[in-house]
């Protein structure tokens, strides 16, 4: 059996991979974070099963496997262990990562850095349950941050329309493939038979300040098409992309 125990190196690169939460390969590490996963660190972390190893052409692919995800948890929950090295280089790469994983989380939440590292308990713990599917589990449970143009309506003198509302909740509901998905705003909008634009703009507005509504932007702004962008609802300063209704 391997021993179970992760070098200084081999911490950093677990939670690397878990900050990014993809897949990775040498030559990508190295331009994007300046290191590589040695033959050895791959191979012991690989027998330990946390994570997992493929290939794309002749460069190994490295990602982090369910096991690395629990055994990272556990460093969150109990601390990460000390070590009397300390490899400047990788640590800065593991604080680029976390940095990087913490915008696109505020990017999909609108949470402040403040709420994230706060000290004060600002909403009850949540227990996920058994089978149930991280994300949505949080997204169900995570309070709704609010924009400060959630509250108030463009027009004050146009109220949200009801029917419009029905009409985004049945069609978000036709589209998501399972409970809580995102769904696209481009997807979505030629579902709502002959509501303007303006109704819809005003509708989900008013809906992002609802609980069980969420509208963020998409994560991968490279990923978007001129479509995505001409659907998006502009609300505040930011444009959002996608929209999740859940109970």
């Amino acid at each position: 059996m391997p021993d179970a125990s992760l070098s200084q190196r081999e911490t950093a690169i677990l939670l690397l991979l878990m900050a990014e939460a993809r897949e990775f390969t040498n030559p990508e590490l190295k331009e994007r974070f300046g290191f590589e996963i040695g033959k050895k660190e791959r191979e012991h972390l690989q027998q330990l099963k946390l994570i997992e190893v493929g290939k794309r052409g002749q460069a190994f692919t490295c990602t982090l496997a369910d096991d690395g995800w629990a055994r990272a948890a556990v460093m969150f929950r109990e601390g990460i262990p000390k070590s009397s090295r300390l490899a400047a280089r990788l640590l800065e790469a593991v604080v680029r990562a976390m940095a990087s994983g913490l915008q696109r989380h505020m990017d999909r939440s609108g949470a402040p850095l403040a709420e994230i590292f706060g000290q004060e308990d600002l909403a009850p713990a949540v227990t996920e349950s058994r089978g149930a599917e991280p994300s949505a589990a949080r997204a169900a449970a995570e309070p709704i941050a609010q924009s400060p143009v959630a509250n108030v309506p463009p027009d004050e003198n146009v109220p949200p329309d009801a029917d419009v509302e029905t009409l985004i909740r049945k069609a978000y509901a036709q589209l998501a493939e399972k409970p809580y998905a995102w769904v696209s705003l481009t997807r979505l909008r030629p579902l709502l038979g002959d509501a303007s634009r303006n109704e819809v703009d005003t509708v989900l507005r008013h809906m992002i300040g609802l609980p069980d509504v969420r509208l963020v932007p998409e994560s991968n702004q490279k990923m978007l098409t001129d479509e995505d962008r001409g659907a998006a609802v502009v609300i505040g300063d930011q444009a959002k992309h996608l929209i999740l209704i859940g109970a």
